[in-house]
């Protein structure tokens, strides 16, 4: 654990962009606690982050930040990455997206490390120019199925499938293995890939599952949840992400 714990900020979500929240509730920002939980579990002091509008404010919760951790959640908007909505693109969050992706720039353009999960990943892909597949099944002829999702009684914790880890990868050094069980809770991933990333995971079916800067700067990110699987999996991830914070 690291000797200084560093801030780590979390940026929220917008309750209503969640399926089945009742009509009438005040607009709210909400988040997982796991993820929270999971870094606090590390030596990292967990912070919300609104979803401002205010530039300027934003900022000024950034700088008192030692790193972003970009959580899962819903699909991003087509349009940050230059297409056209699909049918099968799901619920949108555009204040998370804004905020995220401006996190992002501000981190990548610092050095400030980030670590992505899930959407997390996404959201870093197409910061650095890539685009992503609106629906894995419908878009790729040979994809597995990759969305065990709560709501049709998977548990979060389910191991989906295996991962082959990069050998070298700084996700290879964080988990000691180039094959890895992982739960899968998406059916958005990655399709071009953005400039400046290495592939550092892939799925049987050769979906994109981690990515890593090419450079020296820490963004390490992956399509699983490791904050929802058992055992010192998140611990071991999120590990070496705030030891960089620190």
């Amino acid at each position: 654990m690291a000797s200084h714990r560093p801030l780590i900020g979390i940026p929220t979500q917008t309750l209503q962009a969640i399926e089945g929240i009742p009509a009438g509730l005040p607009p709210s920002w909400v988040m997982n606690q796991r993820y929270y939980l999971a870094a606090a579990g590390v030596g990292a002091v967990p912070f919300m982050i609104p979803l401002l509008e205010d530039i300027a404010t934003l900022r000024e919760i950034y700088n008192r930040l030692d790193g972003v951790l970009l959580a899962g959640g819903v699909d991003m908007d087509p349009s940050t990455y230059g297409e056209e909505r699909s049918p099968l693109c799901g619920v949108i969050d555009r204040p998370r997206d804004l905020v995220e992706m401006q996190l992002a720039r501000w981190a990548l353009a610092e050095g400030k490390p980030i670590f992505g999960i899930c959407r997390g990943l996404q959201v870093l892909n197409v910061v650095m120019g890539g685009s992503l597949f609106q629906d894995v099944t419908a878009e790729c002829d040979s994809a597995i199925k990759h969305d065990y999702v709560p709501t049709e009684g998977w548990s979060r914790d389910h191991l989906a499938h295996e991962v082959s880890v990069h050998a070298g990868s700084r996700l290879h050094s964080a988990l000691g293995n180039t094959h890895v069980m992982v739960n899968s809770m998406h059916h958005q991933g990655i399709d071009r890939l953005g400039t400046g990333l290495a592939v550092t995971a892939v799925a049987p079916d050769g979906l994109i599952e981690g990515i890593e800067s090419r450079d020296e700067r820490y963004l390490v990110a992956v399509q699983w949840h490791p904050e929802a699987m058992s055992g010192d999996h998140a611990s071991r991830l999120l590990a070496p992400f705030i030891e960089a914070c620190a």
